[in-house]
């Protein structure tokens, strides 16, 4: 038998040419199923060593030592104590195993066959591995491929011919793009997925990335291969609109008519490997003002301002470039603030004065209550831009004596009564927090600005957060609306766990 075994596997390692270890390692498993296929133990653990020189080979039923609270396969497992009581004064230690000899079954045929179907599937997933290791090597960023098959869960793509194949999950394909086997198709490399528990590897590709759009662009271009310009970013509502921000870094070129080309030729270009995509070329500023303004092209935009707190940008339009600004379904807007990276709030002049004039009444009321000034005085503080007590209390008093009709005893005044109005309302405060629920304090997304917003309002639970709406959190604390929606289903959340 011994020398069979080295006969068989020679001949098989010549047939298949692959290494001998390979074979060796294949017998053994054939081996070792045909030992738990005589016991009728599928579940067992058998180890079978073959000797590479002699051919001779034993088999062994081996157990995983675990601890008693790990213990629940009897059919692969034993604890120390099964162990000791059955061999006692064994030095054994958890992680190791036990073994114990059984007799060797006799290598039929169906044992030569199982191995070689292990001997061919180990070749397969060697070549496999072989073509996708190639593959790697090259670094391409674009693959061309032709259409195999399409699936539910995406579009299998031949990337290498007969070698090696790809995938474009559904979620990185076109919306209403259709392909067909034997199409051509191109597509951004992604990632290598591992498949499931088989060990095996998955290109993944893409079609809806950003950096798909960046790439093609790039072929179509040799200004951005050799330097002169670059892609900052790219926003993309796939097959259908895109914006790309681009910057030149040679002063004699046109970023913006060199990516479009001569009659549109290199975007149309991009465009129509995207499904007939419309992009629209923007001119990348590092001045968020001026970046912003080109973003929401084809709007023109009438004036901006900048919160640089929230990151958030007020865009104001005349009421005939509102629609255009804000695009169907909020596409142009949305793909602008991807663009960015800024939260953009398109209003109009109309809706922009009113806001402001909401906002300077608010002030001038708090300047009235807190100060005990009159209207008139408040007014020229709010005229003169002065938004907060803190403004008032800790500005040089230079910028206060400035003031037209403000002297030394008006200034002195003010500031007094602004530190004094801050401390009061910061002990007021202090009050409101601590009838503030401990659960509340502890709610996901709820900063202590916006806890203090709440306890004001009288909302000091977490079921009187839960019970507010998106719009009138918006109006306490001023959060823009994701925020807001996320907050209130955080503090719903209690409610649907209980129900369980």
């Amino acid at each position: 038998m011994s020398r069979e075994i080295l006969q068989l596997a020679e001949a098989l390692a010549s047939e298949k040419n692959v290494d001998a270890e390979v074979v060796f390692q294949a017998l053994e498993f054939a081996l070792s199923s045909a030992a738990k296929k005589k016991a009728d133990r599928e579940h067992m653990d058998v180890r079978v060593q073959i000797n590479r020189d002699t051919g001779e080979y034993q088999t062994f039923r081996r157990w995983l030592i675990v601890a008693d609270e790990d213990y629940t396969y009897p059919d692969i497992e034993k604890t120390i104590e099964e162990i000791q009581e059955e061999i006692p004064g064994t030095t054994i230690q958890i992680g190791e195993y036990y073994e114990e000899q059984l007799p060797n079954e006799g290598f039929g045929r169906q044992a030569a066959q199982t191995a070689k179907q292990i001997i061919l599937q180990r070749i397969r997933d060697a070549e496999r591995e072989q073509n996708l290791n190639e593959f790697l090597a090259v670094k391409e960023d674009i693959v061309t491929g032709t259409v195999k098959r399409v699936e539910r869960h995406g579009i299998i793509v031949e990337i290498i011919a007969g070698k090696l194949d790809a995938l474009i999950p559904r979620d990185q394909t076109i919306p209403r793009e259709n392909f067909r086997s034997g199409d051509r198709i191109r597509a951004l490399f992604l990632r290598v997925d591992e498949i499931g528990n088989t060990g095996r590897k998955q290109v993944i590709l893409s079609r809806t990335s950003g950096d798909f759009l960046a790439k093609l662009y790039a072929n179509e271009v040799p200004e951005i291969s050799d330097g002169m310009l670059e892609i900052r970013a790219v926003a993309r509502d796939p097959g259908q609109r895109a914006k790309v921000a681009v910057k030149a870094n040679d002063q004699r070129i046109d970023p913006q008519g060199t990516c479009i080309g001569v009659r549109g030729s290199r975007v149309n270009a991009v465009s129509n490997e995207l499904s007939g995509e419309r992009i629209d070329v923007v001119l990348w500023s590092p001045e968020p003002a001026q970046f912003v303004m080109g973003a929401l092209s084809p709007a023109e935009v009438s004036r901006i301002v900048i919160d640089e707190e929230k990151h958030a940008v007020d865009v104001i339009v005349s009421e005939d470039q509102l629609a255009l600004a804000i695009g169907r379904g909020g596409q142009n807007v949305r793909l602008a603030s991807e663009l960015t990276g800024w939260q953009l709030n398109i209003m109009t002049s109309a809706e922009a004065d009113k806001r402001n004039a909401a906002e300077d009444a608010a002030i001038r009321t708090l300047f009235v209550s807190h100060l005990n000034v009159d209207e008139e005085t408040a007014d020229i503080l709010v005229q003169e831009g002065f938004a907060t007590l803190e403004e008032v209390a800790y500005v040089p008093a230079a910028e206060l004596l400035a003031i037209e009709g403000f002297d030394e005893e008006i200034v002195d005044m003010l500031r007094n009564r602004a530190r004094d109005a801050i401390l009061t309302i910061a002990i007021t405060a202090e009050e409101k927090l601590g009838e503030v629920s401990d659960d509340m304090r502890s709610l996901e997304g709820v900063d202590a600005d916006m806890l203090l917003k709440l306890a004001e309002a009288g909302i000091t639970t977490r079921d009187d957060l839960a019970e507010l709406s998106v719009d009138e959190l918006i109006e306490i604390t001023s959060v823009n609306e994701e925020t807001a929606k996320a907050v209130i289903l955080t503090a719903r959340e209690h409610w649907f766990t209980e129900d369980k």
